[in-house]
């Protein structure tokens, strides 16, 4: 089938030809017909990047009467990015339909401009929930002629807490409308949109419902938390050519992880809220010209990112509501390609890939984080590849042919080839000469690890690990022996949760049968029932991390709850003395934290840190050994 054969006018398939469109995607031959042809309101599911914009931009355009001055269409979407994005793509689908003008709305930009554009004509109006409630508010914008409704990405919207501001635009819009909803996924409150503004809509679903792109591979990379930005890092070396897009979670993350690439060298940069639309619409101009090859973004900030040639999407974060999987991973596999969807993910975390699983009806692949010698590999190919079809410009090096050749010839084949290899491969070798193993073996991750999510993502061994006392699997009783760990904060635990999880994985002992958790900035005390501090000490000693080798062993301090009698028993006072005086407890070391060295006053006593003057003298003693 071919546009020709949609029923659209011959302006429209004009236009579709100048844009470059040969045949049309599935949701577009099925949606378009439909759209032309009926009065009834419609629902088209189909992924991101499959061509909705035309689905329902080329049968608005061809319906709107150019002699009727007024707004007849109204499409609204979830972003500034998507909300322009949309714009762009029917301005230049109107290019030959004469008359026909569209307005984009949107938050970051000046109002006023907006106001005169529509005061100027404007039959389509394409908008953000917010600056339309806005322009609706100024009286600049009224919906009375408005004949066909499009709401995009509305379960996005519906994430990103529009429902309110998409209820009170459609309800200043006129009953005789048509509503034609567009959506990746089909959660219970778009269809609750759905019920309450549709009648008997026709339904179609591209794919199957709430599902990912068959052309996308979902992948995960189990890593402990410290060793995701590594795990990134080499993914994109492993990856020649790569461009790609890495989602986090907060603004503040897609900072630091953006910095810290475009420090190693990569070309990055980051997107997110709090840039202004100038610096957000300079950062996607060099993503779309390869300017930047990594863009680091957040879930809000991507949407509306439309662009054919991303290889591969990372979830530097899993997202906190699952259906947001789907958006992210659709950022690749666009426009028929193929595409690669990586989850890097935590021990603890790793119960969210079977509701991933679920979600999408598929199954999640575990791969490795390549190795030193797997990325010096594949670097050292893509370079002879580049070598094998590099064109030759004769003409332009035929000056400086001689002088190559007298200064090249003390060397054979074999030096020369391995000369020229190293140039470019030496970084590559230094870099990755001593790197370790990184993965994390799934052999290891707890019993019961895939039932510690709810919906919301969040783990019951996280929220045990913060609650900073843990109960043993025997009787409920508190662990009484304790042991000592030469790794803390500065090792990148940030939480006692992402400590627990590493214990277990690398001593293979059971989360129930550790006890309460001290987590300081260079060490930690942790609870243990009767055996299990053996198999850890037994287990991780000598083990590797940050370059520097794992200690553990027994405390020699009396356990928390024993007062009084032998070293340090003076309540509080050892306290006060080991770390330098900080009546809190907190590990001065980190600013004065109260909460660091579990010295809040509302839990303190003689046991409340391992830190008595006996204590003091062990840990130097363990310091100056490890």
């Amino acid at each position: 089938m071919t546009f020709n054969d949609l029923g659209l006018s011959e302006e429209l398939l004009k236009a579709v030809t100048a844009c470059g469109f040969e045949t049309p995607s599935e949701i577009q031959e099925k949606s378009i017909p439909e759209l032309l042809n009926t009065e009834r309101d419609y629902v088209g599911l189909a992924q991101t990047g499959t061509g909705k914009t035309a689905a329902f931009g080329l049968p608005m355009i061809q319906q709107i009467d150019t002699d009727f001055n007024a707004i007849q269409g109204l499409v609204l979407c979830p972003t500034r990015e998507l909300c322009i994005q949309i714009a762009r793509e029917m301005t230049n689908y109107a290019k030959y339909s004469k008359g026909v003008k569209v307005v984009a709305v949107y938050g970051g930009a000046s109002i006023q401009d907006q106001i005169r554009a529509i005061k100027n004509g404007a039959n389509i109006i394409i908008g953000t929930p917010g600056r339309t409630i806005d322009l609706i508010g100024r009286k600049a914008l009224k919906f009375d002629s408005v004949s066909k409704v499009v709401l995009d990405e509305a379960d996005e919207m519906l994430n990103m807490g529009f429902k309110e501001d998409i209820n009170e635009i459609l309800e200043s819009t006129p009953a005789f409308k048509r509503v034609w909803l567009f959506s990746a996924t089909m959660p219970r409150e778009v269809e609750r949109i759905s019920s309450n503004y549709m009648e008997d809509p026709i339904k179609v679903t591209v794919g199957t419902k709430n599902s990912s792109a068959a052309n996308i591979e979902h992948k995960f990379c189990l890593v402990q938390g410290r060793d995701k930005y590594s795990a990134l890092k080499r993914f994109a070396d492993h990856y020649p050519g790569m461009f790609g897009i890495v989602f986090c979670r907060t603004r503040r993350d897609t900072q630091e992880v953006a910095a810290k690439l475009m420090n190693d060298g990569y070309n990055a940069d980051a997107l997110h809220g709090d840039l202004s639309q100038g610096q957000r619409d300079t950062v996607m101009k060099k993503f779309r010209n390869k300017t930047i090859t990594m863009l680091i973004a957040t879930d809000v900030a991507a949407r509306g990112i439309d662009v054919d040639d991303v290889s591969h999407v990372f979830h530097y974060d899993l997202p906190d509501e699952i259906e947001s999987y789907t958006h992210r991973s659709g950022r690749t596999g666009r426009a028929g390609k193929s595409g690669i969807s990586i989850a890097l993910i935590a021990p603890q975390k790793s119960g969210k890939i079977k509701l991933i699983e679920k979600k999408i009806g598929k199954t999640l692949e575990l791969v490795k984080a390549p190795s030193g010698q797997d990325i010096c590999g594949m670097q050292l190919m893509k370079m002879i590849k580049n070598v094998q079809e590099v064109e030759i410009d004769q003409k332009g090096i035929a000056p400086f042919v001689a002088q190559i050749h007298e200064a090249l010839a003390d060397f054979s084949k074999e030096e020369i080839i391995e000369r020229f290899v190293s140039v470019e491969f030496n970084s590559f070798l230094k870099e990755y000469a001593k790197s370790g193993d990184i993965n994390v073996d799934p052999s290891r991750i707890r019993k019961g690890a895939d039932d510690r999510f709810n919906d919301r993502g969040r783990g019951r061994s996280d929220r045990g690990g913060d609650r900073g006392e843990r109960r043993s699997s025997r009787g409920g009783e508190t662990n009484t022996k304790r042991v000592f760990i030469n790794v803390g904060k500065m090792d990148g635990f940030e939480n006692k949760g992402q400590l627990l999880g590493f214990l277990c994985n690398q001593s293979g002992v059971d989360g129930g049968s550790l006890g309460k958790i001290d987590l300081f900035d260079s060490f930690s005390f942790v609870g243990v029932d009767d055996g299990v501090g053996e198999k850890m000490i037994s287990a991780m000693n000598g083990q590797n991390i940050e370059n520097r080798d794992i200690r553990v062993e027994f405390s020699q301090d009396k356990p928390q709850g024993e007062r009084g009698g032998g070293r340090g028993g003076n309540r509080g006072g050892g306290e006060r003395k080991s770390f330098g005086g900080n009546r809190s407890g907190g590990d001065r070391r980190s600013g004065g934290d109260r909460r660091s060295g579990g010295g809040d006053r509302r839990r303190s006593d003689a046991g409340s840190t391992e830190s008595r003057a006996g204590g003091e003298r062990n840990f130097r003693e363990r310091r100056r050994r490890s």
